[in-house]
């Protein structure tokens, strides 16, 4: 597969042509305008080496990422960044490509703190590879994570290490009825103090918590913050109705914007319907505002807006680069992909 993609790689860059890097096209819906020719990576996969003892695990881009979460459930491991699926079709290449992280990214990190090291081809066709595949490695740049949330737009990812983790021995979720108010000032409290949180969803006056840990750790924690226990099959179909927009508040045509704010932030006081993750610093908001009045709200909040599904995509779907990030953007373009050939205009329409 390596000489097909660089043939295309190569043949795109002398007509000055756009490809489009696509696995299973589960996250076609995430980021600008599709452009190009597809170049399907799923030809290009399984796991190139994993030993569970070394919590490390090594797989090509066109892995399923479900596959690849089964082999490491089988060992008792997993994912730390419960990344969404968003289809069946979703592989390791695009999972890291978006860059996207489910409900225990506030507890345990993003897809970036995970990325060891990675192999791909840039815009010349050339492979390159950075990182490695052991945890201590701080050798050069850590380009590798770059990578996260890159879209696709700097190259193509032939391989990728992660760090993985033990799942929790046991895990518990809890229901409360709190305001939003009370729910942010709650789950700011609760950061500051040593208990096993994994997860947190607030929607219309109820907030769910999820606790992952040791079973003393778990109970004392439920003791300590109270109310009312969530039956374990329930709770093991609301954290993947989150993850993969399953629930039904994701449902509909209204347009979804995906606000990353601080955790302390104060309501936004924005019309539409609201669900807040990650403590406070993931907050999800359906609404046919304005873009330039739900962005001026976020960046007044300290934050920033993302139109995730749905509405008016002709102005970008980021929220726009200022000065010194735009030339930063422009300047790793030109030095993976002179030619602009990946993934044109997937992240920002100017670069």
């Amino acid at each position: 597969m390596l000489a097909v993609f660089q043939e295309r790689i190569r043949d795109a860059a002398a007509r000055g042509a756009p490809l489009r890097l696509r696995g299973g096209g589960s996250k076609d819906f995430y980021g600008g305008a599709l452009q190009g020719e597809v170049l399907d990576t799923r030809g290009h996969a399984g796991v190139v080496s994993y030993e569970p003892t070394e919590l490390v695990v090594t797989a090509r881009c066109g892995t399923s990422l479900a596959d690849l979460e089964a082999t490491l459930a089988a060992s008792g491991q997993m994912l730390a960044f419960e990344p969404p699926h968003f289809g069946a079709g979703a592989t390791l290449g695009g999972c890291v490509a978006a860059g996207l992280s489910g409900p225990r990214r506030a507890a345990a990190g993003a897809v970036r703190d995970f990325v060891l090291g990675a192999r791909l081809l840039d815009g010349r066709a050339r492979e390159v590879a950075f990182g490695g595949r052991v945890m201590k490695n701080v050798a050069g740049y850590d380009v590798s994570r770059l990578l996260a949330g890159s879209l696709g737009t700097l190259g193509l990812i032939l391989e990728v290490s992660l760090k993985v983790l033990p799942r929790p021995p046991q895990e518990l979720t809890l229901a409360l009825e709190l305001t939003e108010e009370q729910a942010l000032d709650a789950l700011n409290r609760w950061a500051g103090s040593p208990l096993p949180l994994s997860a947190s969803a607030w929607r219309d006056g109820g907030l769910r918590l999820r606790l992952s840990g040791a079973a003393s750790a778990v109970r004392a924690a439920a003791n300590t913050i109270g109310g009312e226990i969530v039956e374990a099959a329930q709770a093991e179909r609301f954290w993947p109705g989150i993850r993969e927009h399953a629930d039904p508040y994701f449902a509909g045509e209204t347009p979804l914007w995906r606000l990353s704010l601080p955790a302390h932030a104060a309501p936004l006081g924005l019309p539409g319907a609201q669900l807040i993750e990650w403590g406070g610093a993931l907050r999800w908001l359906r609404t046919p505002e304005a873009a330039q009045t739900v962005r001026a709200a976020t960046a007044r909040a300290g934050g920033h807006a993302t139109l995730f599904r749905g509405g008016d995509r002709r102005h970008g779907v980021f929220a726009p680069l200022a000065p010194g990030l735009l030339r930063l953007h422009r300047g790793l373009k030109a030095a993976f992909d002179p030619a602009g050939v990946f993934n044109r205009g997937r992240m920002h329409p100017d670069v």
